[in-house]
């Protein structure tokens, strides 16, 4: 976290031709709220891996490789990390470090032991032990606050105040009175005294659609403007609150649940979007529990299902690449094997079958091939070198690996026989998950198998004049970009639409006249 933020004073301090002090003041400036600021004196000079070794942020454990990322200085004070002498501190000027708010790049206790963000730490804690929104009054796994696994993860509650009342139940007579389903649609027509409910969704297959995921999944982004200095102004980073308490998440935008115009490039399209098109009794009808770093071994399920009450509902199982990626040194030993695959989906498909109600659907989706990320980035400029030319997403996969919080080793490397190796676990995995799809039986719902469409959104954005790194988030070079999530889901549609027409339940001939009387439903 150290060196990245150095980097960015350092070139907002070339960009306009000031001082480090001058460019750390503007970066403060941009910044909305109050962080907690570390000061410390510094050489104009020196690069940003220096800087952080010589506030002690930095530092080389006995036995391990010196990390960089940077190619180290001539002076000999960088390798005795400033012991010895004061390297001639003349230029000085005074600097001050914010706080990085990533905890791949930081660790996260070290983060929450500032007072300033300590309150909010502990409710960020909360939402990701336990995938459950930190704002709900009543109890129901349902809230009408955005963020903290709030409604941009879960359909958005219309009532926090009643238990019995949330997105993806049986309407509760009708919804004669009121709305007890979230969905927009209640009341009774006065031409015929028929509730709208039963008018327009008695029959109509109503379900949810819900995502057990990965950071993938939960549409990990880092806003690459935050690290570009020819882009960044105060603008940049007015979303920085939000997405801290989303985990630097966007779900609201993502390929499964995504319900909002995309403010971070790209479009928005989504399965969910497309089920509620197809039918408008589905409003709201969303649940998204992925988490960042996700093993199919720790998918506790915060699940919000009744199986007397609710409504069916159509599960995505997709964990893509987590079993497969860690950033340990012998990362091959660290990966999930395929005896682990079997018994760790078999029990959480049957915890799925003991709270999903019956009709419902399970997709399962093999894993990535992951050797796409090197093959399309690792020569061209991480956003943090575009402006000097001096950072490649080579160097920084190298600087992660070694500082061994690399997102993913086995594919985020030079080395192209851990690459291949690590993609023949994927693939062993991903025969492991058809295998179930195939012989697997349940009560309560069916099961479906398909390959994660990477091949195929690639070829799809090619048609359409993109270039294949474009689908790769800029900043972390390793998640899906809001375009391949976009194109994702048109793929995933066609799919299901051809081969399980089934599953997605058949058009509502009402939706027009449900427009017309209810409008946007009374939105997301």
């Amino acid at each position: 976290g150290c060196v990245l933020v150095v980097s960015v004073i350092e070139q907002l301090a070339q960009w306009h031709n000031s001082t480090v002090k001058a460019a750390m003041e503007r970066l403060c400036n941009y910044i909305p709220g109050k962080y907690q600021i570390i000061h410390h004196i510094i050489d104009r000079e020196m690069n940003a891996d220096v800087v952080c070794h010589s506030l002690k942020l930095c530092k080389q454990d006995p036995g391990q490789p010196l990390c960089h990322l940077y190619p180290p200085p001539k002076v000999s004070c960088f390798f005795t990390f400033f012991k010895a002498t004061d390297c001639g501190r003349t230029n000085a000027s005074i600097f001050f470090y914010f706080l990085p708010l990533q905890k791949s790049f930081m660790g996260f206790s070290s983060v929450c032991a500032f007072p300033l963000l300590a309150n909010l730490c502990e409710k960020i804690k909360y939402v990701m032990r336990n995938k459950l929104p930190f704002e709900d009054f009543d109890g129901d796994k349902f809230s009408t606050f955005p963020t903290l696994r709030g409604y941009h993860w879960r359909g958005r509650d219309c009532n926090d105040k009643n238990t019995t009342v949330y997105p993806g139940r049986r309407p509760d007579n009708w919804d004669v009175k009121s709305d007890s389903n979230c969905n927009g649609i209640w009341g009774v027509d006065p031409k015929d005294g028929i509730p709208y409910e039963e008018k327009f969704c008695k029959g109509a297959d109503s379900q949810g659609v819900v995502l057990l995921g990965d950071s993938a999944g939960a549409h990990f982004h880092i806003p690459p403007e935050w690290m570009t200095v020819t882009q960044m102004s105060a603008k940049s980073f007015a979303n920085l609150p939000m997405a801290f308490t989303d985990e630097l998440d966007w779900p609201q935008f993502s390929e499964i649940t995504g319900f909002l115009n995309s403010t971070i490039g790209g479009w928005t399209d989504s399965l969910y979007l497309r089920l509620r098109r197809r039918n408008h009794c589905n409003h709201r009808d969303l649940q998204n529990i992925s988490q960042n770093g996700m093993l199919t071994a720790y998918l506790s399920f915060s699940l919000a299902r009744n199986q007397l009450l609710d409504n069916p509902a159509i599960v995505i199982y997709a964990t893509i690449g987590n079993d497969v990626c860690n950033g340990n040194r012998d990362t091959l030993a660290h990966m999930t094997t395929p005896k682990e695959m079997l018994s760790n989906v078999v029990q959480a498909l049957q915890y799925l079958d003991s709270r999903l109600p019956n009709g419902s659907h399970v997709i399962l989706t093999g894993l990535v091939d992951g050797r796409f990320l090197w093959d399309n980035l690792h020569d061209r400029y991480h956003p943090l070198g575009q402006l000097n030319r001096d950072i490649t997403y080579s160097q920084l996969y190298s600087f992660l690996d070694c500082l061994q919080v690399s997102p993913c080793s086995g594919w985020l490397t030079p080395n192209e026989t851990l690459r291949n190796l690590t993609s023949e676990r994927a693939l062993q995995l991903s025969n492991v998950l058809k295998e179930i799809a195939r012989s697997e039986k349940f009560a309560n719902f069916d099961i479906f198998y398909m390959d994660f469409p990477l091949r195929q959104t690639a070829e799809e954005w090619h048609k359409m004049g993109g270039e294949p790194w474009q689908l790769i988030e800029p900043v972390d070079g390793f998640h899906p970009s809001q375009i391949a999530a976009a194109l994702g889901t048109s793929i995933t549609w066609q799919k299901a639409l051809h081969e399980w027409p089934q599953v997605l339940g058949k058009e509502n001939p009402f939706n027009d006249q449900i427009e017309a009387i209810f409008k946007d439903q009374g939105g997301h």
